[in-house]
């Protein structure tokens, strides 16, 4: 967006904020058709700025924004509604999700179908209290991530061709895919078949295939990151420790 543009109701939910200048923020949101994007919101850290208490994370907005450049001009903010407000460990994980974008997605690359898959899992965050179908939501939504990026997972072949066998054990080379092993190594990140088969269904019934599924996205998305630590898994190994 080199050119002058003007965008009018576009769906966005915030993703991160900062302050900029005495009176204003840089809003880092997610919209539908233009992806992640940069917006200043002029005087939206005045207390009586009309527009200072929507801009908050994981609401539904619709927004409409006008300029040039890589910071363009946020003009108006709508609530649109119907989304419970995120608390406790759903809240964690909703920064989790937004940390994922801001590090992972390139700005102005729209992602129509992950936004969809955003919007649904903070519903799914909201509805369950619980927290039971957390882990499967997650591993969900980061293979959604990285097929979105290009990086989709291959999950059921090996690097051989070979159908994963569940009764089999493998590791997972980058940019190669699952490779079998003769037998379970101790030395490198083991995965068995079922794990594989399991994670291609989404299916995590099994403790021990959602134990390693979480291990093995976790090393994926670590390559991905080019080491970057998250901060939301800093906090949360801190608050293990305590």
């Amino acid at each position: 967006m080199n050119q002058r543009s003007k965008v009018d109701g576009q769906p966005a939910y915030v993703l991160h904020s900062y302050p900029f200048r005495e009176t204003s923020l840089i809003v880092e949101v997610f919209t539908r058709d233009f992806g992640r994007m940069a917006l200043l919101a002029r005087g939206a850290r005045r207390p009586r700025a009309a527009i200072r208490g929507l801009l908050m994370g994981f609401q539904p907005l619709e927004i409409g924004w006008a300029g040039k450049g890589e910071v363009l001009t946020l003009m108006k903010a709508e609530w649109q509604g119907g989304q419970p407000l995120l608390a406790g460990e759903a809240l964690f994980c909703g920064y989790y999700l937004n940390e994922l974008l801001i590090n992972l997605l390139p700005r102005e690359d729209a992602h129509e179908h992950l936004f969809g898959c955003y919007a649904a899992m903070l519903q799914q965050l909201a509805a369950d209290p619980s927290g039971k179908v957390r882990e499967a939501d997650l591993r969900s939504f980061e293979k959604a991530l990285l097929q979105e990026l290009g990086y989709g997972l291959t999950l059921t072949y090996d690097a051989d061709g070979q159908a994963i066998a569940a009764d089999d054990f493998y590791t997972y080379r980058m940019e190669q895919g699952p490779v079998r092993l003769e037998h379970d190594e101790a030395d490198i990140q083991v995965v068995r078949g079922k794990t594989l088969l399991d994670l291609a269904d989404e299916d995590f019934s099994d403790p021990r295939s959602r134990i390693e599924a979480k291990a093995l996205m976790r090393t994926l998305l670590a390559y991905y990151l080019a080491g970057k630590e998250l901060e939301t898994r800093r906090i949360f190994k801190d608050l293990q420790e305590l």
